[in-house]
């Protein structure tokens, strides 16, 4: 019974990412965990005090805003020590999903976002979901989940929990066919006859083929339809700057797009 992790942090972000986790949770019968991390040291009582009452003020604003959205999830919550990537990185170990909250990465990644969603995207020890907010738009009636299909070794547990996403969230699932630098202009046999495998095995989700040579990121440049997550592989998980795309950035076409980043 390993738990959907939120780190919580205080923002409205972070939020969104426990109100979108508890899918997650009910989805796979599980609680979920509410985690906010404070300094490991502080220079006085006073200062700990201070950080560990904004730690509890952030997890009860994300307990407040679940229990207001009347999902049946069982919330558990607590207050780890440390630097936040690494704590969270090693809390990664007894969970079955980690999700962080994100407003976009900009041009230094790392800086921006801060070192924790990107070094949990490369080093947890399960699959991690990095979830956009702050749309200012009501979602259409297509929100698109995309995954890119390949003859890499773990794609098949990638593509199924793209359709698993698909089922959990009554969304479409948009399929880019197989390795960018193999693919020609002729419609692959072997990606449809896969295609048609998954559509057996999932006769609920709406699944829409695509032969295309671009990547994820490259797709989301280069067309506007909306989309609400992109799934991809750990092997792809330093790729999460390009999906995420730069905060309020006008040429960024895709501001509300998370990513899930599977890991076996």
């Amino acid at each position: 019974m390993k738990p959907v992790m939120v780190g919580i942090d205080g923002s409205r972000a972070a939020v969104a990412a426990a109100l979108w986790a508890c899918d997650e949770a009910i989805g796979r019968g599980v609680p979920l965990h509410l985690t906010a991390v404070i300094k490991a040291t502080h220079p006085s009582p006073d200062d700990y005090a201070r950080d560990l009452a904004h730690a509890e003020t952030a997890l009860r604003a994300a307990q407040s805003a679940i229990e207001a959205s009347g999902k049946p999830v069982v919330v558990e919550a607590e207050v780890l020590r440390g630097p936040p990537a690494p704590v969270l990185v090693e809390a990664s170990r007894d969970a079955v999903l980690v999700c962080v909250g994100s407003v976009g990465i900009g041009r230094y990644a790392r800086s921006i976002l801060g070192s924790a969603a990107t070094e949990l995207a490369e080093r947890a020890h399960c699959p991690v979901a990095v979830i956009r907010s702050g749309g200012e738009h009501p979602p259409p009636d297509v929100n698109w989940i995309v995954v890119r299909m390949s003859d890499a070794p773990d794609n098949d547990a990638v593509v199924g929990t793209a359709a698993t996403e698909a089922r959990l969230r009554r969304a479409p699932l948009l399929v880019l066919a197989g390795r960018p630098e193999d693919l020609t202009d002729h419609e692959d046999g072997v990606f449809v006859r896969r295609i048609e495998q998954w559509r057996q095995r999932h006769p609920d989700v709406r699944v829409y083929p695509i032969l295309s040579r671009a990547a994820i990121a490259s797709f989301l440049r280069a067309n506007h339809e909306r989309v609400q997550l992109a799934v991809i592989s750990g092997s792809e998980a330093d790729q999460l700057a390009k999906l995420v795309g730069p905060a309020g950035h006008p040429l960024f076409r895709h501001p509300e797009c998370s990513v899930l980043v599977v890991r076996r």
